[in-house]
């Protein structure tokens, strides 16, 4: 976070952010709307790993042993079919009405038909169990604020793998909060000539929260994908933001409250959003070789290796490439240049760690 507040300030950041082709940018939000999708897809259990016994090449299945099952399932159908409808008659409020319908739904199938966890059963719900009657109450745990230690990790792994660990965090945080940024303008309409208004002070805001996340000793408090959700409600200004942070601050001391929505009501909003950003497609140059084929890889890889910086990397390193294959090597930025061989380093990070260690 500290790093990534300094590339900030020096406009290091902004600059990358620029120097990236526009059809790239349209890829990178084409490529979140496909990864949410299928992080829907799969919590809620409809797409699932094959069990390892298999011995099959195929990674994902279709539901429990290629099969639609259960309640969970029949609760994930219906909450998205309902905001389907919801939002094709342009009812405010499409998706938090389907996630509040399919709570509703999952707490009376909970209540007459148990299906207890995905733990127990291959039916059962994927995260929470919905219940009224495990809820409990208790003072929130304050205890972990500010207990961090800057270099402990330097002390207990060493320098060397403690800079390495640093640079595979900096560049998958760095290129994640680029790439959800540009997704979100773009679903937003907020993006004028390929650039995102205000990105150096958007970039700043996500730099300085994940040092406050760190001093916190919580998770880094960057921008999230899940906000397209908000935005394909209608935000635009960023008060939705506001009232959302006051929200999480107040849901501190009523936190067990999260424990009745199963993921299977949730999960029909992260599709439905993806579509909406899956549309943007149409604005990539396809008949550009040099941008159509990073386009696509960009595309393909985030919801495959299940992470944006990656899908963000394989379309660098691939424009760069096929641009100096084409003979047009000038046309790239050379922070461009700069940034894929960052990329290279990142992906042989296995190899890196096998000669270090």
């Amino acid at each position: 976070g500290l790093i990534m507040t300094v590339l900030v300030l020096t406009g290091f950041r902004t600059a990358v952010f620029e120097a990236v082709p526009e059809s790239l940018k349209t890829a990178i939000v084409v490529g979140i709307g496909f990864f949410i999708s299928f992080i829907g897809l799969v919590d809620s259990g409809i797409i699932r790993r094959m069990p390892d016994a298999a011995g099959t090449t195929v990674p994902v299945s279709l539901g429990a042993g290629g099969h639609l099952l259960g309640w969970p399932t029949l609760v994930f159908l219906f909450g998205l079919f309902f905001t389907i409808a919801l939002f094709i008659r342009n009812v405010k409020g499409a998706i938090l009405w389907g996630v509040l319908a399919s709570t509703a739904l999952s707490l009376i199938l909970e209540a007459v038909v148990p299906s207890g966890s995905v733990k127990e059963a291959a039916t059962g719900w994927s995260l929470n169990v919905p219940s009224l009657a495990d809820m409990e109450f208790t003072t929130p745990n304050f205890s972990l604020i500010g207990s961090a230690d800057l270099f402990g990790a330097f002390t207990h792994i060493g320098p060397l793998a403690a800079s390495l660990l640093v640079f595979t965090i900096l560049l998958s945080v760095f290129f994640d909060a680029m790439g959800v940024s540009v997704g979100l303008a773009a679903e937003a309409g907020t993006m004028k000539d390929g650039k995102v208004e205000d990105i150096d002070k958007v970039l700043l805001v996500d730099a300085f929260g994940s040092v406050v996340g760190g001093g916190a000793s919580g998770s880094a408090n960057q921008i999230f994908v899940e906000s397209a959700t908000g935005i394909g409600a209608g935000a635009r200004t960023g008060f939705a933001n506001i009232v959302t942070g006051v929200l999480f601050l107040l849901a501190i001391f009523i936190s067990p409250l999260v424990t009745i929505v199963p993921f299977e009501a949730v999960a029909p909003a992260l599709v439905v959003v993806g579509f909406l950003m899956i549309r943007q497609a149409v604005n990539i140059d396809w008949t550009d070789w040099g941008l159509g084929i990073p386009a696509f890889l960009t595309i393909i890889f985030m919801p495959l290796s299940y992470s944006i910086a990656n899908g963000i990397g394989a379309g660098f390193v691939s424009y760069t490439f096929i641009r100096l294959v084409q003979g047009r090597g000038k046309d790239v930025h050379w922070l461009m240049y700069l940034v894929s061989a960052v990329f290279v380093i990142y992906f042989g990070m296995g190899i890196i760690n096998g000669w270090t260690s």
